[in-house]
């Protein structure tokens, strides 16, 4: 690939837009150029894994949101509850007695110290990091790509880059590029962590930031629904309203486990993130959800339709939005379970 230039960080940008006012003001100020650009991924830099299910069965890739990792279900190194049941387990949506389920921890770019990313890390790098993993596996090709949010984001860049590795290829609430509404959210939550790093505040920040992206995660619906009007009102000694106790403690449990440099590479990542349509030949299914702010379906109807191979769209209706891969196990298994069987055709729907 040919070398491009890195990103800006936020701060070099803010340096950026001072040095420019001084200059139309007629005055003299210090360079900024001391603040450096975050340097390329590097490529030798390993991924994260581990493969639940029956020796031998064909693999399917599990990628979700920022916030997703390794653990797509319980296992025998990981007790817990994956991220991604019931949708899958054994008789779900993505079956784990019929195939290997395969999840990764996304790169975030490494640390530089200042709790800044040392690196940019792109869609296509998190696709080669995919690609290396399944070679120390010794899988040349896999049944298929189930990505989700930012998961769907990479598995559109791993099937633009490496097509001949998989069969087919499920997305949902993901498309080829960010959306100018969803760059302009989260380039606002990103700045909201700067200013924490910048203030010793990062764990407020990234509470702030995960709160304002819980708003774009859900509907007016559901919040409608659940807030309103009877729970509306402020508590007359704190005031504080219900919906805004639910988004600071969305923010604190996020920000107890989430490192700001890795906020940042991922968020900036998404915004990155450009694929071709034309170059989509991959069997595809693509699902977009009622009410979606941060992929409107028609967004995702555009991609269907510059697609290069055989891509069929499909609409879940849900009080959710976004994050009705999460909220709505029946509807998004049913489709999973439907598209990992028979791949794209008339059997696949809502």
């Amino acid at each position: 690939m040919p070398a491009t230039t890195p990103p800006r960080t936020a701060r070099s940008r803010r340096a950026g837009a001072a040095r420019r006012t001084a200059e139309r003001a007629g005055t003299e100020r210090p360079a900024a150029a001391t603040i450096a650009p975050i340097a390329p991924a590097a490529p030798a830099v390993e991924m994260a894994h581990e493969l639940v299910g029956p020796a031998g069965a064909p693999i399917v890739v599990a990628l979700g949101g920022i916030s997703a990792d390794r653990h797509v279900v319980a296992s025998e190194t990981n007790a817990a509850q994956g991220w991604w049941e019931p949708v899958v387990g054994p008789g779900g949506g993505v079956d784990t007695t019929r195939f290997r389920v395969l999840g990764v921890d996304f790169l975030d770019g490494g640390r530089d110290g200042s709790g800044r990313p040392a690196r940019t890390v792109t869609t296509h790098d998190q696709a080669d990091a995919l690609a290396r993993v399944l070679d120390r596996l010794g899988e040349a090709r896999v049944h298929a790509i189930v990505g989700a949010s930012y998961g769907g984001m990479v598995a559109l860049a791993f099937a633009e880059r490496y097509p001949e590795r998989l069969e087919r290829l499920v997305v949902v609430s993901a498309a080829h590029e960010s959306h100018p509404m969803s760059t302009a959210l989260r380039a606002m939550q990103r700045r909201v962590v700067e200013l924490g790093l910048e203030t010793g505040r990062t764990a407020d920040a990234l509470a702030i930031a995960r709160g304002i992206a819980m708003t774009t995660y859900r509907t007016a619906r559901e919040f409608g629904e659940r807030f309103g009007p009877d729970a509306a009102g402020a508590d007359a000694e704190e005031s504080e309203f219900p919906v805004e106790r639910y988004l600071a403690h969305c923010g604190e449990r996020f920000a107890e486990r989430f490192r700001a440099e890795r906020f940042l590479a991922l968020s900036l990542s998404a915004d990155l993130h450009r694929v071709d349509p034309a170059a989509l030949r991959t069997p595809t299914v693509l699902v977009a959800a009622e009410g979606d702010t941060l992929v409107p379906e028609t967004q995702l109807a555009e991609l269907a339709a510059r697609a290069g191979g055989p891509t069929r769209l499909l609409r879940v209706p849900t009080r959710y939005g976004h994050d009705a891969f999460l909220t709505e196990p029946t509807k998004i298994g049913r489709i999973l379970a439907a598209a990992l069987r028979a791949g794209v055709t008339s059997e696949v729907s809502a």
